[in-house]
């Protein structure tokens, strides 16, 4: 079993604009009330480097900026891993489209946003941090690896790490093969040791051969968003952390495994 404490958390998507409102959302102690995600903006990116940045590298710093501000460490101390589960689906689709023209031209500046540790890379530049960098992708499951392998982090280096998930819309023609129509990020900073500013204690156990049912949200809406965008998967357990109360949450993995999560305030 794997122990860490939640000291930062980040949250963008349709309603959810920061974790300080999607909280009581989340808790249930607000209505839900949908709205269009807003477009995110990093404030630790330059502005020049806002304007080559893509819409995927945008919402993965967005909110892990968010969480890494909220646990009041330095963004250069902590170790990262960044999860997607399609990486930028708008710059496979533009490269797509670019190949397919009769003169094949790339733009230079998105062919070098392409690659799936861009986000990763952006972050190391603007927060200056020379700590380890991790970017990976498991399609539906992607929030539980990248959550498991956080924790591992956390608890065998003995460090704070930043987790960011996150998923952009996939345009159109590609959304006809990936079905995801609305963009949705969310951020967790786990440290193995508890603080001043620790949000709620998790207790992660791997299963395998799982037969409990994955966790769900109690709004329709959220959960729509939760079948559909893999980085929502990760509601269920921002919903436990925000009720501030002990739950337990069943996040889906890969060949019918789990991951079993004990939430405690």
């Amino acid at each position: 079993m794997l122990q860490v404490y939640v000291t930062g958390v980040g949250i963008l998507g349709p309603g959810l604009d920061g974790w300080k409102n999607s909280r009581p959302i989340l808790a249930g102690d607000s209505p839900y009330a949908a709205q269009e995600c807003r477009r995110p903006q990093p404030g630790m990116l330059a502005a020049m480097e806002r304007r080559r940045a893509s819409a995927t590298v945008r919402l993965g710093l967005h909110v892990a900026q968010e969480a890494v501000e909220q646990s009041g460490l330095q963004s250069d101390e902590l170790a990262t891993v960044f999860a997607s589960s399609d990486g930028d689906t708008e710059i496979i689709n533009y490269l797509c489209d670019a190949l397919a023209a009769p003169d094949k031209t790339v733009s230079p500046t998105r062919f070098h946003n392409s690659v799936h540790n861009a986000p990763a890379g952006y972050w190391g530049i603007a927060a200056k941090s020379p700590a380890p960098a991790n970017s990976l992708s498991c399609y539906g499951a992607t929030f539980a690896a990248g959550l498991l392998e956080a924790a591992c982090q956390a608890t065998v280096e003995g460090r704070p790490v930043l987790l960011g998930v996150y998923d952009i819309a996939v345009p159109e023609p590609l959304r006809r093969a990936r079905p995801l129509r609305t963009p949705f990020g969310a951020a967790l900073v786990l440290d193995r040791r508890p603080s001043a500013g620790s949000i709620s204690q998790l207790r992660i156990e791997y299963h395998t051969q799982c037969n409990a049912p994955e966790s769900t949200v109690a709004v329709p809406q959220l959960e729509e968003l939760r079948r559909e965008n893999p980085a929502a998967r990760s509601l269920p357990l921002l919903a436990a952390i925000a009720r501030n109360e002990p739950a337990e949450v069943m996040l889906d993995y890969v060949a019918g495994n789990c991951l079993r999560v004990e939430v405690s305030p």
